[in-house]
């Protein structure tokens, strides 16, 4: 898929460097499996600046003309291929949360969540749920982690690009 996906990251990237100044891919710590620690790779669609917050905490204005294409059509996403290399992330499952979410990251551990690798997409984000209900969304990683099928993950994939 890196492979595959290169020339559109290096498209992506250009446009990032171009309308914004700083690194147009950004890493930064996330939980994984287990709990441990790992630098999730994503191109950058926030102003540099920006204080390292999840998403619905995030200042307003915080994302970048070109981040709002990038988030829409998920092409943000696509340098965290190389995590899924790495054996950091699978394509599905809970997604990775900052390690200063102690709300979420205790449900998760409580529910067994932590016992999975993140993904890079999950049954919350298909379902319109975010972190900023811990509580569902902890909920919504369990149950997905209950079902976890083939199946459910391609139904995932393709909810993921072609969500009503």
């Amino acid at each position: 898929m890196l492979a595959v996906t290169s020339p559109i990251v290096l498209v992506a990237m250009l446009a990032v460097r171009t309308t914004s100044p700083g690194p147009a891919i950004f890493s930064q710590p996330r939980v994984g499996r287990g709990g441990a620690l790992f630098a999730c790779h994503k191109l950058r669609t926030m102003h540099r600046d920006t204080p390292s917050l999840p998403t619905h905490e995030a200042p307003a204005g915080s994302v970048t003309v070109v981040g709002k294409v990038l988030r829409r059509t998920k092409i943000d996403e696509l340098p965290q291929f190389w995590n899924v290399l790495k054996g950091e992330m699978s394509l599905v499952g809970p997604r990775p949360c900052l390690p200063t979410q102690t709300e979420l990251i205790g449900l998760r551990q409580r529910l067994g969540v932590l016992a999975a690798l993140p993904g890079i997409t999950g049954l919350a984000q298909i379902k319109g749920i975010d972190m900023s209900d811990p509580s569902l969304c902890a909920e919504t990683d369990a149950a997905y982690i209950k079902a976890a099928s083939i199946g459910l993950d391609v139904k995932i994939l393709i909810g993921t690009f072609y969500r009503a």
